[in-house]
């Protein structure tokens, strides 16, 4: 049978979707779920299958905290470095972050750090994670002229004021969120963000305010 056919695919799967699949299962019910056997099951395919893709369970775990680094640290990363006209567009930046999945995942944040409680390892790797996060806001600050240490006292803020939502499992409503985040972008910066870096920053996430709640005293008109 040719190894790239429909029916070997249903009986093997992939290495993607046995990944994906161990995600959602340490997102439902944490690390200690993700085993073979379920996964097998859930995904309709042979047990002996999983041998195809990894060598044994721990190289599957491995392979999920792979993952978690390439997608949420080095997708926080690469949001601090896009290219911003002011810091308060840049902080916008980063705040693309919190409100696209796709860019920086909450829930799996959360489930690395309920794991982390279980182990030294990825505790390690989260700590690690939170350095490198935290240098590349200090030094998004520090290219828009800020002093060293300032810039990394508010990196510091703004990271951990966020870990901080995520551990907390804070949930707000989009508009709510929105109408907050004028004074969050000043709080962070010591600046008012622009009305139209506002505006691109609503429009990339989809939200049209109504006129009442248009950014008002913590955006200023160009």
């Amino acid at each position: 049978m040719p190894t790239g056919s429909n029916s070997d695919t249903k009986w093997k799967g992939s290495r993607e979707a046995w990944l994906d699949a161990a995600f959602e299962l340490l997102l439902d019910s944490g690390v200690d779920s993700v085993r073979i056997l379920p996964l097998a099951k859930r995904l309709d395919v042979s047990r002996t299958s999983f041998y195809w893709f990894f060598k044994d369970r721990e190289a599957l775990l491995d392979a999920l905290v792979e993952r978690w680094r390439e997608k949420n640290t080095q997708g926080l990363v690469r949001q601090t470095e896009a290219y911003a006209e002011s810091i308060t567009e840049a902080i916008l930046n980063v705040f693309d972050c919190w409100l696209d999945p796709a860019l920086f995942d909450s829930q799996l944040e959360f489930a690395m750090r309920s794991w982390a409680l279980q182990s030294d390892e990825v505790s390690r790797e989260i700590d690690t994670a939170d350095e490198t996060r935290i240098d590349a806001l200090t030094r998004m600050f520090e290219r828009y002229g800020f002093e060293p240490l300032a810039a990394n006292v508010r990196g510091r803020t703004i990271y951990l004021t966020q870990i901080g939502y995520i551990s907390m499992k804070t949930q707000e409503a989009l508009e709510v969120r929105m109408q907050r985040i004028p004074a969050y972008v000043e709080i962070f910066t010591g600046q008012a963000p622009q009305l139209r870096e506002l505006q691109r920053f609503q429009a990339r996430h989809g939200h049209a305010p109504k006129p009442s709640s248009s950014p008002s005293i913590a955006a200023r008109e160009s």
